[in-house]
């Protein structure tokens, strides 16, 4: 059919994590007849989320296009996560959408992270649209909730009709949606919403000098690299000769590099069909224009004109990432080198445009929003086959106005009754300052705390062994402040392995009274490497490797079977908040092993005993 820019609808999906927004999608896609009804997606939930660790986690790790058709109308959809580790996701997506859906749990409110992307979507002039979701929670306090998101719209709005935004209600699991809490047996309401309330494009169709802004970049085997972005201005044809627009320098500098657009695509529901030609205000990829990244601007015309570039804020937490150095080096993984490894974050820059690449001795210092963003990172090189070893995550400073500054951030818990005098004590030993304490209408307490980003590495996995895995904890950067020193981790000393061998039952046994073991029997260990978790505060070099010395007088009750003590399995975000300066955690796609960054024991101590 003939597309016209007022039958185009851009619209983003914004939420705190876990509020409802991939599963609203899932119900737009299943409902618009996007897929037949024996298509497989018609029984999947989370259609959008399509990286493995996406579903094993239960976040949304990268923002996602999709389109559907409804009364004539073209629906984009763009999906964006909502953790604020992966706001970079938030913030080059945004600038292709016309107006947001803003989705609030009946029952949680407006949290740290709604505050942040709505701000973003103000902040570009994005209407607005609130849908309450979860209203069928038993705990759900829809009038409250309405009344929060009323004072956070009242504090983040730059323009007064950003006041006026219109209100729906829905249970996105179950595909219901009503203007009031009496809801429909559809989504409807929200289609007819994107229509009515979002605006069409604001574009030049007709001018001669196209514009297209890239906002996100994708790859496959047959054609490549794609580039995706939203035409904001002209016609894009294929096999048309374009110009690739980049920011060199601050006094906007640009080169411009020559490209041929080979094919253009548009989007339906998860595919991409091809199209000869593609308007202003629509979302489309571009395969054969290899030289533009995101933030380029792809142009045409004889002086071609670039479009403001993406802005990003800036990173909080940094990581040394290398090959591998240890003994078990080259053992399990395909990539080994230091090499292959600046590769492979050369690629990842190309896409995950929040993270920064430094070189650092014989590694990298690579730098980013947090320590999920990160680990997330280090866990699909591991699953690529590489090998490499981190160090401690440590924050990204700045200096302001000949003053060292460190970035803060505003962290939210939300606990029940009995564990919170364990979540004030630690709070308090990371010298975090109380912004807020209430009781919610669940019965839980909810805290706003002030904390440095420092002082939050290793947060999250004390607080669940401190509540039993039921806090519920989200952080946003909110701004820097001078700088009060490193903050120490307080953490006992490390059993670590005197000698290389493989463990045994015997010695584990011997070494389970010393403190926690992090190994099971029949491994490999090298000397120097982690083994657990000491009970004292220094660390403590141990033989894990010896064996029973065998007698002649053997009886049924000198060899008796040794009881162990299940070990403890570090995740990998475990194994990086356990680090401290002088420990190296090596990475592999069949292991974690802790280790010190001195491997021999008397040169270890020595070096200690100089710091």
């Amino acid at each position: 059919m003939t597309l016209n820019k007022d039958k185009i609808r851009n619209v983003a999906i914004i939420a705190h994590v876990d509020h409802g927004k991939t599963t609203l999608v899932d119900g737009l896609l299943k409902q618009s007849h996007t897929f037949r009804d024996n298509q497989a997606e018609m029984s999947q939930t989370l259609i959008m989320d399509s990286m493995d660790q996406e579903h094993e986690r239960g976040i949304t790790i990268t923002a996602k296009q999709t389109c559907v058709y409804y009364d004539g109308y073209k629906i984009n959809i763009i999906d964006t996560p909502g953790h604020a580790d992966f706001s970079g996701e938030v913030e080059r997506t945004l600038n292709m959408a016309d107006g947001v859906l803003l989705i609030v749990d009946a029952q949680e409110g407006p949290m740290p992270q709604t505050k942040f992307v709505l701000q973003k979507a103000l902040d570009l002039k994005l209407k607005p649209v609130v849908i309450i979701n979860k209203i069928d929670k038993p705990a759900a306090r829809i009038e409250e909730v309405l009344s929060e998101v009323e004072s956070l719209f009242l504090e983040l709005a730059t323009d007064e009709s950003q006041l006026n935004y219109p209100v729906y209600y829905a249970i996105a699991r179950e595909g219901k949606a009503g203007r009031t809490t009496q809801l429909d047996d559809d989504l409807h309401v929200i289609f007819e919403s994107i229509i009515n309330d979002i605006p069409a494009p604001t574009v030049d169709v007709d001018n001669p000098n196209a514009q297209l802004l890239v906002a996100a970049l994708a790859a496959d085997n047959y054609l490549g690299k794609y580039c995706i972005g939203k035409i904001f201005r002209g016609k894009l044809k294929k096999g048309q000769n374009v110009k690739v627009l980049r920011l060199v320098s601050e006094e906007d500098h640009f080169e411009v590099h020559p490209g041929k657009i080979e094919r253009l695509f548009s989007y339906r529901g998860l595919s991409k069909e091809e199209v000869d030609e593609a308007i202003a205000g629509d979302i489309v990829a571009i395969a054969g224009v290899a030289e533009a990244n995101i933030g380029d601007t792809i142009a045409t015309g004889d002086k071609p004109e670039a479009l403001p570039t993406i802005e990003l804020e800036a990173p909080t937490l940094s990581i040394y990432i290398g090959p591998n150095t240890s003994p078990l080096k080259g053992r399990e993984g395909e990539f080994t080198t230091s090499r292959q490894i600046a590769e492979r974050l050369e690629r990842e820059l190309e896409t995950n445009i929040a993270l920064k690449i430094e070189p650092d001795g014989l590694g990298y210092k690579v730098s980013g929003r947090g320590e999920l963003h990160l680990s997330v990172l280090i866990e699909t090189m591991r699953r690529e086959g590489y090998e490499l070893e981190a160090g401690r995550p440590e924050v990204v400073y700045r200096t302001i106005d000949g003053v060292k500054q460190e970035p803060i951030e505003s962290l939210t818990i939300e606990v029940s009754p009995e564990f919170v005098g364990a979540v004030s004590q630690e709070l308090g030993i990371r010298k975090a300052e109380l912004k807020s304490q209430e009781l919610t209408t669940s019965g839980s307490t909810r805290f706003v705390y002030e904390i440095s980003t420092a002082a939050l590495i290793g947060l999250r996995n004390n607080l669940l062994t401190a509540t039993k895995g039921t806090v519920i904890m989200s952080s946003i950067p909110s701004g820097y402040r001078p700088a009060e020193g490193k903050y120490k981790p307080e953490r006992n000393g490390a059993l670590v392995a005197f000698e290389d061998g493989v463990s045994t039952s015997y010695a584990l046994d011997a070494a389970q009274a010393r403190g926690i073991l992090y190994i099971p029997p029949q491994v490999p260990v090298y000397q120097g490497m982690i083994v657990g978790l000491s009970n004292k505060k220094d660390d403590l070099d141990i033989n894990i490797c010896k064996e029973k010395q065998l007698t002649n007088m053997r009886t049924h009750a000198s060899d008796g079977a040794i009881q162990l003590t299940p070990y403890t399995q570090l995740s990998l975000e475990q194994c990086l908040d356990f680090l401290l300066d002088d420990e190296l955690l090596e990475v592999t796609p069949k292991s974690l092993r802790l280790r010190k960054r001195q491997l021999d024991p008397i040169k270890r101590k020595r070096e200690n005993r100089v710091n």
